[in-house]
């Protein structure tokens, strides 16, 4: 039976943050899942602190950030894969501005382990879309980080995956689930892909779903932070104080 230990749960009001933070069992394993739905939570993405113009690299440095601009980071995690330099590897949009462009590589890592695509945020909607739609229809989001593979793509896992495959790391993505909510996971130990894809359809009903890196990744919450690496891009959800 799936079995959810609740970290950090936010839900006051109709309209309080529906933010929510949990450990989720599935298939052996452990995932941090964050639960984000957009028409109520302010979810945003990060790379260049604008007082330095250099990566912020850390959570408590955008935690500090935001604490200036009279906001409290609630949760954050990393972005899609990035390039030597701490540089988004991918397209990365921030406010509507494309700081990095869209990267049509179609070999070379996992990044390229087509097909990939874009996670996406324009106003209360989000979207996992394939990379070559994503430029077809001309979307302009607001935020948006592109990597690679697609886990799941309209409830179909991607076609290289194998349940047997012994190339099992720490694995974190996002997906657009049931009723447009977006759900971050992490897993605490090692899984391959396909399993990693599975439960983000099956268990998280994610019918979209994007690979976001490997075993740097991590999460932050208000009472905790266990990172241990550098990173290009950071998604945050942040709460405005009055």
């Amino acid at each position: 039976m799936l079995r959810l230990t609740a970290l950090l749960m936010l839900i006051a009001s109709p309209t309080a943050l529906a933010l929510t933070v949990q450990t989720v069992k599935a298939g052996g394993v452990s995932y941090t899942v964050a639960t984000v739905m957009p028409a109520r939570d302010t979810l945003s993405l990060h790379w260049l602190n604008p007082t330095t113009n250099a990566p912020y690299t850390t959570f408590e440095q955008l935690r500090a950030r935001l604490s200036k601009e009279g906001r409290t980071l609630l949760f954050a995690t990393n972005s899609g894969i990035y390039a030597p330099g701490l540089k988004p590897l991918g397209l990365h949009i921030e406010k509507g501005q494309t700081l990095t462009p869209l990267n049509r590589a179609q070999q070379g890592g996992n990044f390229a382990l087509v097909p990939n695509g874009v996670f996406w945020l324009k106003g209360e909607q989000a979207g996992v879309t394939e990379t070559r739609a994503f430029e077809a229809a001309r979307l302009t989001p607001d935020f948006a980080t592109q990597s690679g593979p697609l886990l799941v793509q309209k409830g179909v896992l991607h076609p290289q995956f194998r349940a047997a495959s012994t190339s099992s790391k720490l694995r974190s993505g996002v997906g657009v689930c049931q009723g447009g909510a977006v759900k971050f996971a992490l897993s605490s130990t090692p899984v391959n892909f396909y399993s990693f894809a599975t439960f983000f359809r099956d268990t998280l009903s994610c019918p979209d779903a994007l690979y976001l890196d490997g075993s740097i990744s991590a999460v932050a919450t208000q009472e905790r932070s266990g990172q241990f690496f550098p990173f290009a891009g950071i998604w945050s959800v942040s709460r405005w104080e009055r």
